[in-house]
């Protein structure tokens, strides 16, 4: 997960920092082959106070997409379910399964109203979010 990796970086930076006299700073030197050195955007194995920075607003961002392509995949999964549920019926009166056609019509009043519930709380959410 990012927020590990985060995590791992900043203990990764504090147990390997050594001294530059050159700018009385401690700069924060990366083994070789470490994984962190994606962050490293100008390459010189020597992570900077911005480049941290930088990977961590990064590294949020991404958090933010996956986040909002894993709510909209539920959306449509729950969307989707709600347009063929229907069939569902239809298909038991069909095949002459009457009591499962009776069970799936009971039940339909509860799954629509759940399955509304979760996408009204969806599309709130992205409006509430856009607002911000």
């Amino acid at each position: 997960m990012p927020s590990k990796t985060l995590q791992r970086t900043a203990s990764l930076l504090k147990s390997d920092q050594t001294y530059n006299s050159t700018t009385d700073m401690a700069a924060k030197r990366l083994q070789e082959g470490s994984e962190y050195a994606e962050f490293d955007s100008d390459g010189d194995g020597i992570l900077s106070d911005d480049e941290i920075e930088t990977s961590k607003e990064l590294l949020e961002l991404r958090l933010h997409h996956e986040r909002a392509d894993a709510q909209r995949g539920m959306s449509w999964f729950a969307l989707w379910g709600m347009l063929l549920y229907p069939s569902l019926v239809v298909g038991s009166e069909f095949f002459g399964l009457q009591q499962a056609a009776k069970i799936l019509g009971d039940m339909a009043a509860v799954y629509f109203v759940s399955v509304a519930g979760i996408l009204a709380a969806f599309f709130g959410a992205q409006a509430w979010s856009s607002r911000r």
